[in-house]
């Protein structure tokens, strides 16, 4: 009996001793705190663009009580846009909030993350990213530059853009100055344009002087805000280049490894809430803002049929030229390729077939009220 007494007395203490050690250690993962900066590449005036860094940054907050905190800063206060995946590939900042195209300098294959020129739609793309193997893909690229991928939004097509004047056939793009980067100034140079890349603030004056002869940015919404109607009245459509602009955030590995579960957590689920949410904004903002824009005396037209087909042709040159130059390019467009030619034969059996008819009924019925 002393014996049994003895050991139960040992239990009780040892049970308090590990209670004792174990609480440290549990109070202070609970307070464990991680601050972060944010790098955009967007002015604070594009409120639907850096409006979303700045709530995914406050949503991580609120899920994880506080002791994960992001600070959202704009284009050019910390790093500017050219610099924004090198920042975070070498650990000067966490994150940042971009568009993926603006890289292909670096590598033309991270073009499949923001979307290429008459690629897939927004819907598509996330089908890629999450059911098609696209992530995987993104991800294994992504990390030979120290680097993990979000996608953070989507502004869906967009618009061509905003030009001095009509453009009647291809011919008409040849020597034309045009604000536009990316996949899409390369597809355009192949038709004799002159593709630049200059920031928002400066693409007013640069049109209004004569130094471009159009412009491109985003859509009615944010297009709108720079006034380029009033120096370059055809705004035409559709952007081909960019069937779905998808946002990425770029995360430092080295970052991203040191959170705690709970933290990733966080940061992964206020990233597909607003990769859903940016959209929604967009799709809700650019109706009523083409209708003033048109109101203002924008001239809103379709390009040329013999555009779409010259641009379309070079689109797929490129392509293999790409893939001649660039393994990771040619890697990944061998599954993109054939998973978006499914997705083209899907979509016309269901999806266009009811689209073309609602949009026209829907037009006629409004024509008659």
């Amino acid at each position: 009996m002393r014996r049994r007494g003895f050991l139960d007395k040992m239990a009780v203490a040892g049970g308090v001793g590990v209670a004792a050690l174990a609480a440290p250690a549990v109070h202070a993962q609970a307070q464990t705190t991680v601050r972060w900066r944010m790098a955009t590449a967007w002015p604070k005036s594009l409120d639907n663009m850096y409006g979303s860094a700045e709530n995914l940054c406050k949503r991580v907050g609120e899920l994880t009580g506080g002791r994960f905190e992001i600070r959202a800063f704009p284009n050019g206060e910390i790093v500017p846009a050219p610099q924004l995946m090198d920042a975070v590939s070498n650990g000067t900042m966490e994150c940042n909030h971009v568009l993926s195209s603006f890289f292909i300098g670096k590598n033309s294959a991270v073009a499949f993350d923001a979307g290429l020129a008459f690629g897939l739609n927004a819907r598509q793309h996330n089908a890629w990213l999450y059911s098609g193997g696209g992530m995987e893909h993104l991800r294994q690229l992504y990390k030979k530059y120290n680097i993990i991928n979000f996608q953070v939004g989507n502004v869906g097509v967009q618009m061509g853009g905003f030009f001095r004047k009509e453009i009647k056939s291809v011919k008409d793009l040849e020597g034309l100055k045009m604000r536009i980067g990316g996949i899409g100034g390369m597809v355009l140079a192949k038709l004799g344009a002159q593709p630049q890349q200059i920031p928002p603030g400066d693409i007013y004056p640069a049109l209004e002087k004569g130094a471009l002869d159009a412009a491109e940015w985003i859509g009615p919404y944010d297009d709108q805000k720079l006034g380029l109607n009033k120096v370059a009245p055809y705004y035409y459509t559709p952007g081909w280049w960019e069937g779905s602009a998808s946002v990425t955030s770029h995360v430092n590995l080295n970052a991203w490894n040191a959170l705690p579960p709970e933290f990733k957590a966080a940061f992964e689920t206020a990233a597909n809430e607003q990769a859903m949410l940016m959209l929604a904004r967009y799709d809700a903002t650019n109706p009523n803002a083409l209708l003033q824009l048109i109101a203002s005396g924008a001239k809103v037209s379709y390009f040329p049929r013999d555009v779409m087909d010259a641009a379309y042709k070079a689109s797929q040159q490129l392509w293999a030229e790409l893939s001649q130059k660039n393994p990771d390019f040619a890697t990944i467009y061998k599954d993109w390729q054939p998973f978006q030619a499914r997705q083209v034969s899907w979509f016309r059996v269901a999806e266009t077939a009811l689209d073309g008819y609602t949009f026209n009924a829907v037009q006629a019925t409004a024509g008659n009220k």
